[in-house]
């Protein structure tokens, strides 16, 4: 889930599900009044956790996007990042791979990730783990322009821990850091330049 498209079709498609994910009416009404809109549910397999989420942010696509993919912010918008590094990139900007170092609760060791992430440039990106802690990592993030300067987010992923926590408490566990990482990158992308 650290962090953060092939094609645009395949950006929208719930991971290992196929079908895509969109708030529902009554989200997007709160979604305009400026609430997050968050799920986290067992995945069907029951190793992991699957993450729907949205959040409205009163800045343009563009801005969204280069606060999304700056290494430096994360560590401000992830809680418990400890470090974000490009290990590798495509020179034409269609995708890269990253290392996330975390610690997301205080008594677990730290969780090294390495992950791919396919771009389409300020439409959104697919990630997928490829090294690391993590069982499962897979997702994706959509930008959506919702005329003026106000773009509209939406995050999908699968997660699993890399250490063994009840189901309940992981999910509880995930919908906060999502729920903070969300705010923090409207934070972040409404923020004046600094």
């Amino acid at each position: 889930m650290r962090a953060m498209g092939l094609i645009f079709s395949a950006l929208a498609a719930d991971p290992g599900s196929g079908h895509a994910w969109e708030p529902a009416a009554a989200d997007v009404r709160a979604l305009s009044a400026g609430a997050l809109v968050l799920e986290v549910s067992p995945d069907p397999d029951g190793a992991s956790g699957r993450i729907h989420a949205a959040v409205d942010i009163d800045a343009p696509r563009q801005t969204v996007w280069k606060t999304m993919l700056d290494c430096k912010l994360a560590t401000r918008m992830v809680p418990g990042l400890q470090s974000c590094r490009v290990l590798e990139h495509d020179s034409q900007g269609r995708w890269d791979v990253r290392e996330h170092v975390s610690r997301p609760w205080l008594f677990y060791p730290a969780v090294r990730t390495v992950f791919r992430s396919d771009y389409d440039p300020v439409e959104g990106f697919r990630f997928h783990g490829i090294a690391g802690d993590l069982k499962v990592l897979e997702g994706g993030w959509r930008l959506i322009p919702l005329g003026g300067t106000r773009t509209r987010v939406i995050y999908q992923s699968r997660a699993a821990a890399p250490f063994s926590v009840p189901g309940p408490l992981a999910r509880l566990i995930l919908r906060d850091q999502v729920g903070r990482a969300l705010a923090a990158l409207r934070r972040e992308a409404t923020a004046p330049p600094r």
